[in-house]
């Protein structure tokens, strides 16, 4: 028994023996846990009424299927947590069952807003996570070369988020229709998911979100409001998101260029 929990029982009362130090360096050596969180509680409204572009299927399946494939295939990847409506949580055990997705997952209630629903989410990962990458549900492309390098950005300084530099002149306007001025684009980048994260962190970051009421668009918005910093991990590969019917096409063709 050396080396382990253990209770030893007697009439008058039970002796609790303590860890040895080789027990506890044991245990700081564990695999650690990395979980995702893909946000697919939404309906996409851009993509016209009617349509929930998480089902609309390309390539042979919904595109959050291929997205949930990407989180599914990728070994660093430990357990899977997916933010839904609570209407759609059949469809997606239906989506499991199809496509033969059996890595450990979770379906939670999405919330109100998106930072509401990826709260939800954080509430349902694993107590061993050290490590949560969060996951746009319409981001069928994303490669696990660029999750990989997520968390090991994510381990190292606390925050990473997959992103492209500007490749575009940006133009500020203050009223939509004239030009206010010109801005730097070597210092733009459009921030993608995964959006990785030590878990203490993004905790504490949307717990200081909710606390002062206040309403980001990203996660790692988040994390600007406690000053956390957070590495930029450059996309090499497209990794667009579904937003418009002209996008389909487009992800259709990078999907097929994989098979």
């Amino acid at each position: 028994m050396s080396g382990r929990f253990h209770l030893t029982a007697s009439r008058r009362f039970t002796l609790f023996t303590l860890p040895t130090l080789d027990t506890l360096d044991t245990l700081s050596t564990l695999p650690r846990v990395v979980s995702s969180i893909i946000v697919a509680a939404g309906r996409g409204t851009r993509m016209g009424p009617g349509l929930d572009k998480l089902f609309i299927e390309v390539d042979g399946a919904p595109i959050v299927a291929h997205t949930w494939r990407r989180f599914e295939n990728a070994d660093c990847i430990d357990e899977i947590v997916l933010v839904v409506r609570e209407d759609a949580r059949e469809t997606f055990f239906e989506l499991a069952r199809r496509f033969g997705l059996r890595k450990s997952f979770k379906l939670v209630a999405g919330g109100p807003e998106r930072q509401d629903s990826v709260w939800n989410g954080l509430e349902a990962i694993s107590a061993a996570a050290d490590i949560v990458a969060i996951q746009d549900g319409a981001r069928p492309c994303t490669g696990e070369k660029l999750i990989e390098a997520t968390i090991h950005a994510a381990r190292e300084i606390g925050a990473a988020v997959a992103a492209q530099p500007m490749a575009d002149t940006v133009k500020e306007s203050n009223d939509g229709q004239l030009i206010a001025r010109t801005l730097d684009r070597s210092r733009l980048w459009a921030v993608q998911t995964p959006q990785t994260f030590q878990a203490s962190v993004i905790r504490r970051a949307l717990a200081e979100v909710r606390r002062r009421e206040l309403h980001v668009t990203d996660d790692t918005a988040a994390c600007e409001a406690i000053g956390q910093p957070v590495r930029l991990v450059a996309s090499a590969a497209p990794n667009p998101k579904v937003t418009r019917p002209e996008d389909l096409a487009y992800v259709e063709a990078l999907l097929k260029r994989e098979t």
